[in-house]
């Protein structure tokens, strides 16, 4: 006889909402998650009094009420507003694109000018069926913003070259032509004040959690012991690879506590250079408003990823589309299991997406 109504594998953010609204129904769960903690990717740790998130940044957005409702009611969220700085060689420039962006890069003032620059560019191109992301982006923006704030970035993010990588990835450009910083357009923004892992603990309050447990270990086993399986592991993995793996690229973080108050003055700085071989600096107090005498900061290295190490962002290329699609096929006929999450859906997913993804998953199904 199974002990638990469900079996949730995977302590992340899709596997605690699920657990959370199971329980709430009257529904018994075990949690197991291979790690040594919960929160998934977007566990804080508090290093020196401040919280650090170990698995890069992580920042609230969402323009659905119900979401900004729900997260509430498990954490209080601080007025925190993602407005990143970029560095190129020795300049520095505002991100999103926006008039602080032009004004610094060409010497001027109106939108006006800017759209004038932008177009005239975009017109001594003269690319018209973009054949790659370089070709995209240059027909979305022009030379400069391209050269300085694209071109880097996105080839170490991806490993590749602009030219190599499909138009698709750079669907559009965010240009304003409005002098504001704001990265995000959502309505509702903010960090739980005192991390993320906090919000995941209030989240499976009251809930059987298992840590530094393999799901693969003893997968006849685990099965057994529930009605159904809730699995947010990747899902090329559950059917152990039976159809080809599906990509991903993982991030590497250097991370180091510094014994000065203050290290670059802003959260996110990004290096777009080709040659600086971390994509940014996170410095962790910001996301918090901190005053703490030392500071933590991380630097991102994006690198490829193999069987076995920790995936990060799927490839959502053609190739690994029409793989998953294989496997989505595979997934929809296992009785009694349900694929959620970043990588159950192989999805790049924002965190307001998961939550929303998971609630509609529990909804249809309790």
């Amino acid at each position: 006889m199974a002990q638990y109504d469900y079996l949730i594998v995977g302590a992340g953010l899709y596997g605690a909402v699920f657990a959370r609204e199971a329980k709430k129904a009257g529904k018994s769960c075990l949690v197991i998650d291979k790690r040594d903690h919960i929160a998934g990717n977007i566990y804080t740790k508090e290093v020196e009094g401040i919280q650090v998130h170990e698995y890069g940044a992580h920042i609230f957005h969402t323009s659905n009420k119900e979401i900004w409702d729900y997260v509430n009611q498990f954490a209080e969220f601080n007025q925190y507003i993602n407005s990143p700085v970029a560095v190129y060689k020795d300049e520095l420039y505002n991100l999103p694109f926006n008039m602080n962006t032009f004004s610094k890069m060409w010497n001027i003032r109106t939108p006006q000018e800017a759209r004038e620059k932008i177009a005239e560019q975009i017109a001594e191109l003269n690319i018209t069926n973009p054949q790659n992301l370089e070709e995209q982006a240059l027909s979305l923006a022009g030379k400069d913003v391209y050269e300085k704030l694209v071109k880097g970035y996105t080839e170490k993010q991806w490993g590749r070259d602009c030219k190599e990588l499909p138009a698709f990835i750079i669907k559009r450009l965010p240009l304003r032509f409005t002098y504001d910083n704001n990265y995000f357009n959502d309505r509702y923004q903010g960090i739980p004040i005192g991390g993320y892992t906090a919000m995941v603990e209030k989240l499976l309050e009251g809930i059987e959690v298992r840590l530094e447990v393999d799901y693969f270990s003893d997968k006849a086993g685990f099965d057994a012991m529930a009605e159904t399986v809730v699995y947010t592991g990747q899902i090329d993995k559950y059917f152990d690879y039976s159809l080809g793996v599906l990509e991903y690229r993982m991030v590497r973080f250097e991370t180091e506590t510094l014994d000065c108050e203050n290290y670059q003055g802003n959260a996110v700085v990004n290096y777009t250079e080709r040659e600086v071989p971390y994509t940014r600096i996170i410095e962790h107090k910001h996301f918090e408003f901190g005053k703490q005498p030392k500071t933590v900061i991380s630097r991102e290295y994006p690198s490829e990823w193999s069987k076995g190490e920790e995936p990060y962002y799927p490839i959502n290329d053609e190739k690994n589309s029409k793989l998953y699609a294989e496997y989505a096929k595979l997934a929809a006929g296992e009785k009694n299991v349900i694929f959620g999450g970043r990588l159950g859906e192989y999805k790049y997913y924002d965190m307001d997406k998961v939550i929303e993804s998971a609630l509609k998953k529990a909804r249809e199904v309790l």
